[in-house]
């Protein structure tokens, strides 16, 4: 991996394209039973073992009988004979002009290829029933055999993040376990002399460490993933060192924040480039410009982890996850990707924007008649991460744009489901 100097910018795409390319996903995996596959990703496609459905079976409660059996012009009238109920199939047989009381998911009696529901047939009288013509076409309300999956076709495939409907899935195909990447390890700190834990004193000058906590809240959204939370870590060479290897000891990721800016603490970059080979880029983008990306190795033991130094600014930092390292933590993770989902939206108010970077503004939104409004929560600054709380999503300006007017449509991440 090249170093790059940050004396030019790259588009938002360029970076993402360049991380793409030094991602390996991790190989090892479990096997572990279904219900503790939830939210795991799938190492191997599952082949259905069996024909879902295993028979002809009815999707209705009301009569099986054939379809040939039907009056085109008048009342069909069917002499009932037995009773299929699911788990019990009736054995007997069923001629021209005949039926059975059929319940949903009961097996399809032999020579019946239709189910006629019962709220279009009259009381049974006599034995008998009857319907109306337009009540029902042949094949109606039947499920055939193998329908949903056919032995041996692909029922999940590898990368699959597996979700409740899933685990049902699995169930209905009775398979037992599956086996599953193992949870991607993530470390994360920040970094700066100014920051204080939660509990510590504030002295004149310092903050609050808020970064390390919306990272745990959006790593704990990927339930694949295992978050190593290691505290502030000081600006000295030795401190950031000793962190970086420990971190590299453990984990297949480290996410930083704070330090990557130009000018920012030199032994950063002097340290990060020791022990890996690490790219300092100015990214088009705000908030968020300045990140460091590569690989860190501890001398040590040899073990080695992607490293990205995101921004210190609360909103910088929580855009160039979404921008960059969600993804990337997919595909480490050997997940299928799963693009950010993104309503359309009206603009509100109008949006000034040069062309030449993408830009991320606040909002929250709202639904009327004709769909979703954007509203601006107010001032964008990358300090405001009140402005983050209130919002709902974040609008993205693309590089191309330029400004948009009130009423203009926008893209739009949702929130709900992110962080």
């Amino acid at each position: 991996m090249s170093t790059q100097e940050p004396n030019q910018f790259q588009t938002v795409d360029e970076a993402k394209a360049a991380i793409a390319r030094q991602l390996q996903p991790v190989s090892e995996h479990r096997c572990v039973a279904i219900r503790d596959a939830l939210n795991q990703v799938l190492a191997e496609p599952i082949l259905s073992p069996i024909d879902v459905p295993s028979h002809d079976n009815s999707a209705m409660d009301g009569y099986a009988f054939s379809g040939s059996s039907i009056e085109p012009a008048g009342l069909t009238k069917l002499q009932v004979v037995g009773t299929a109920l699911a788990g019990n199939k009736f054995t007997g047989s069923v001629g021209t002009g005949q039926c059975v009381r059929i319940m949903t998911g009961a097996v399809m009696p032999n020579g019946c290829d239709t189910v006629v529901v019962q709220e279009n047939v009259s009381s049974p009288e006599n034995g008998f029933i009857q319907f109306a013509p337009g009540a029902v076409s042949a094949g109606d309300n039947r499920r055939l055999k193998g329908e949903d999956l056919t032995q041996g076709k692909p029922a999940l495939p590898a990368g699959k993040v597996i979700r409740p409907a899933d685990l049902g899935l699995l169930a209905s195909l009775g398979v037992p376990e599956v086996k599953v990447k193992r949870t991607l390890r993530v470390a994360f700190f920040s970094t700066g002399d100014e920051l204080r834990s939660l509990g510590q004193p504030l002295d004149e000058g310092c903050v609050y460490d808020s970064n390390r906590y919306t990272l745990y809240g959006m790593l704990r959204r990927l339930e694949f993933v295992e978050p190593i939370d290691m505290g502030v870590v000081h600006d000295s060479p030795e401190a950031l060192e000793k962190a970086m290897c420990e971190a590299a000891s453990q984990a297949d990721v480290i996410l930083t924040s704070g330090g990557v800016s130009v000018g920012e603490a030199d032994f950063t970059k002097t340290v990060m480039q020791k022990l890996g080979a690490v790219n300092f880029w100015k990214i088009a983008m705000r908030p968020g410009r300045p990140m460091a990306f590569g690989q860190i190795t501890n001398p040590a033991d040899g073990r080695s982890a992607v490293l990205f130094g995101l921004p210190g600014n609360p909103v910088a930092v929580m855009v160039t996850f979404y921008a960059f390292v969600r993804d990337a933590l997919h595909h480490l993770a050997g997940a299928q990707p799963r693009p950010l989902p993104t309503v359309t939206a009206r603009l509100a108010q109008g949006v000034r924007k040069k062309a030449g970077r993408t830009e991320y503004q606040r909002v929250w939104l709202e639904r009327d008649a004709q769909g979703w409004v954007a509203h601006l929560t107010g001032a964008q600054g990358s300090g405001v991460l009140r402005s983050m709380s209130e919002a709902d999503g974040l609008l993205v300006l693309h590089h191309e744009q330029g400004s948009l007017n009130a009423g203009d449509l926008g893209e739009v991440w949702p929130f709900e489901g992110l962080i």
